[in-house]
């Protein structure tokens, strides 16, 4: 269907942190864009160069297969196979076999392919690395059909573990004393546990089961009995991990995203980014029995990161702001199965968000009270002002440059401008 807005968001998130992307173009089997079409949409709207990998023979009911272009073989696609013994695959763009198996899409194929070489540059590992160049693989995932040469792709050129900015220094990888960040919470994950887990990213040195690791927020020890590695659905426990490795740890509401680790010093790595969502609707409690239990579910999900939970000192309300449509289904799933709680979203005019700022603190509080009815806060407490449309947002940017008005807002770091 092309680029969507949970892409578009994500993708800025890249841009910012300079993080190599690797591009699927899933589900061709059913009909959609021209493959064109959709790496001009890529390059437009992403904002990044494509290079293809892959190209697609037919699509819909006609889809064929990809002709893989570095290797200069086509693999067939055939529907529900269960792994590489099912492929078939036939070498070279010129061999008859070619012709027998996909009829006219082969003539098609070929001056695809013309047309591919000429307009598109070849895969160069340092564009890649830097963020600036994505390599294009086409596919069918729920057929298992293209995922293996992404996997193989990402596992030959994905980067080592690379240096993290703190506040205080650049952490680098080899270091040997051992440090690490909570990117992400994920609670009742096993709904008969009722559990919650902090998942870790090792930044250096070597994290151990049951060693004391300083938690730098609070001040106090942290000691992990259960550290766990994932693999889909499996869980292993582990002893010992690596710079890279992300380890889960079982949580009482300890840990937040954002949160360091270290062997005693004292740092804070730079936050993961909330940034701004684009649907906002208001959670209006439908059993007012069950308000603790809304509120608790509430205030769980915006811990995750799953969508982000605003006040409204004006009514006292609380908005949920998302950026994408399935979200708010899947809050209000978990709310009911997990939480108890029902409710339902009101459907708010604003679809642009900015968190403002401001060194002077009068002035801040002036612009604050002037347009209280478009000002929440987030649960930091931080301020964010709220639009109808981009317009409207950068007009009041304008006529307010001594406010600063950022698109996101780290945990523990400054804000990127809008």
């Amino acid at each position: 269907k092309g680029v969507e807005e949970r892409t578009r968001s994500l993708a800025k998130v890249c841009r910012m942190r300079t993080t190599p992307i690797i591009t699927f173009m899933n589900k061709l089997d059913r009909e959609g864009r021209p493959p064109i079409e959709l790496l001009d949409q890529v390059e437009e709207e992403l904002e990044i160069e494509v290079c293809p990998l892959d190209w697609p023979i037919g699509a819909g009911q006609h889809f064929k297969g990809v002709y893989r272009i570095p290797e200069d073989r086509v693999l067939l696609f055939r529907p529900h196979a269960t792994g590489e013994e099912d492929a078939r695959e036939i070498v070279g763009l010129d061999n008859p076999e070619l012709d027998h198996a996909v009829g006219s899409l082969a003539k098609q194929l070929r001056e695809d392919m013309e047309l591919i070489r000429e307009v598109y540059d070849d895969f160069d590992e340092e564009r890649y690395l830097a963020g600036r160049q994505t390599p294009v693989f086409f596919g069918s995932a729920l057929n298992n059909f293209g995922v293996q040469e992404l996997l193989g792709f990402f596992s030959a050129h994905a980067p080592a573990p690379q240096p993290r900015p703190a506040v205080e220094r650049q952490v680098e990888p080899g270091e040997e004393a051992f440090s690490g960040i909570i990117f992400k919470i994920h609670a009742n994950l096993d709904p008969r546990h009722r559990d919650r887990i902090a998942f870790m990213r090792v930044c250096s040195g070597t994290f151990r089961k049951n060693k004391p690791y300083l938690h730098v927020r609070s001040g106090k020890n942290f000691k992990a009995a259960n550290p766990t590695a994932f693999m889909a659905q499996d869980r292993t426990v582990i002893d010992e991990a690596y710079p890279g490795d992300i380890v889960g740890l079982h949580d009482t509401g300890t840990l937040r995203i954002g949160d360091t680790l270290t062997e005693g010093e004292t740092i804070q790595f730079s936050g993961i980014p909330n940034f701004a969502p684009t649907i906002f609707t208001e959670v209006v409690n439908t059993d007012p029995m069950r308000s603790k239990q809304l509120n608790k579910g509430l205030d769980q999900l915006s811990e995750e990161g799953v969508a982000q939970v605003f006040s409204a000192r004006q009514g006292n309300r609380r908005v949920l702001g998302v950026v994408g449509q399935l979200q708010l289904d899947v809050i209000a799933y978990r709310l009911e199965h997990e939480y108890k709680a029902t409710c339902r979203f009101e459907p708010l005019e604003y679809t642009r968000a900015a968190w403002v700022h401001c060194g002077d603190r009068t002035r801040l509080n002036s612009f604050l009270d002037r347009y209280e009815h478009r000002i929440v806060y987030d649960r930091s407490g931080k301020p964010v002002y709220l639009a109808e449309n981009q317009w409207l947002l950068d007009r009041r940017r304008e006529e307010d440059s001594e406010i600063t008005f950022s698109w996101t807002a780290d945990i523990e770091a400054a804000a990127q401008p809008v």
